[in-house]
C-alpha cells in the first residue's frame, strides 16, 4: 500500500467517520422509539441524512485535527433527543438505548471489514478501485471500534456512563448525575495524561485484529 497524502487521508476517512457518528446517534433514537419515546422521530432525527446530525466541532473539526496530528481519531454528532419519561421501564430502557450506539459501531466495523475484503478482490486487476476500498474499509473498522470501545467507558456523559447511571439506585445515580458536566473534562485530562490510551488501546487492538484475522485482511 502507498503512503497517503493529507487530501487522500481526508477523502478516505470522511465517509467512515460520518457514517460511524451519524448511525451511532440514529441507533439511540431508533431504539428509544421502540421503547415508546418518539422524541427523536418528531425532531426529524431518525434519518441517515448527515446534515441533520453534523456538529461543526465534533463531526468535522476534531476528527480532521486528530487525523492530521495523531493516529487516534474520534468525534461526535449532535446528540439525538431522548425523553426518558416516555420510555417503558425507564431504568432498563435507558441502558439499552445508551448501549445501542456502541453496539451499532461494532456491527458497522464488521460491515466495513466486508468492504475492505471486497477491495482486496479488485487490488490486482483494478488497483484504482481496490486500493481506495481497502483503505476506506480499514478506516471504517478502526473508527467504529474506537467509538464503540470509548463509548463503553462508564464515564458520563458517554453511553457506558449513562447505562451505569440508569441502573444505579436513585440517590446514588442522582449524586453522580450532578457531576456529569465534568465528564468531558475528565476525558480530556485522561487523554492528555495518556491514561485514556492505556485503557482503551488493548481492547481496540484486540478487536481490530480479531476482525482483520476473521476476514483475512492481514
Amino acid at each position: 500500500m502507498i503512503e497517503l497524502t493529507v487530501p487522500q487521508k481526508i477523502a478516505v476517512w470522511a465517509l467512515p467517520v460520518l457514517f460511524a457518528i451519524t448511525v451511532h446517534e440514529v441507533a439511540h433514537g431508533w431504539v428509544a422509539s421502540k421503547f415508546g419515546d418518539q422524541t427523536a422521530r418528531f425532531a426529524g432525527r431518525l434519518t441517515l441524512n448527515p446534515l441533520r446530525h453534523v456538529d461543526l466541532v465534533g463531526t468535522i473539526i476534531v476528527p480532521i485535527l486528530l487525523l492530521l496530528t495523531s493516529n487516534f481519531i474520534f468525534g461526535w454528532a449532535k446528540p439525538v433527543p431522548v425523553d426518558s419519561r416516555n420510555l417503558r421501564n425507564p431504568r432498563v430502557s435507558i441502558a439499552i438505548v445508551a448501549l445501542a450506539g456502541p453496539a451499532t459501531n461494532f456491527i458497522m466495523a464488521i460491515l466495513w471489514a466486508l468492504f475492505a475484503k471486497l477491495g482486496m478482490v479488485f487490488v490486482d486487476h483494478s488497483p484504482w478501485l481496490g486500493i481506495p476500498l481497502v483503505y476506506m474499509g480499514e478506516a471504517g473498522i478502526l473508527i467504529n471500534v474506537v467509538l464503540g470501545v470509548l463509548n463503553c467507558l462508564p464515564v458520563p456523559p458517554l453511553d457506558g456512563g449513562r447505562a451505569v447511571l440508569s441502573l444505579l439506585p436513585g440517590k446514588i445515580a442522582w449524586q453522580m448525575q450532578r457531576f456529569e458536566h465534568l465528564g468531558f473534562l475528565i476525558l480530556i485530562l485522561l487523554m492528555f495524561s495518556g491514561i485514556l490510551s492505556q485503557v482503551i488501546s488493548p481492547p481496540i487492538f484486540l478487536m481490530t485484529n480479531w476482525i482483520a484475522n476473521l476476514f483475512g485482511l492481514r
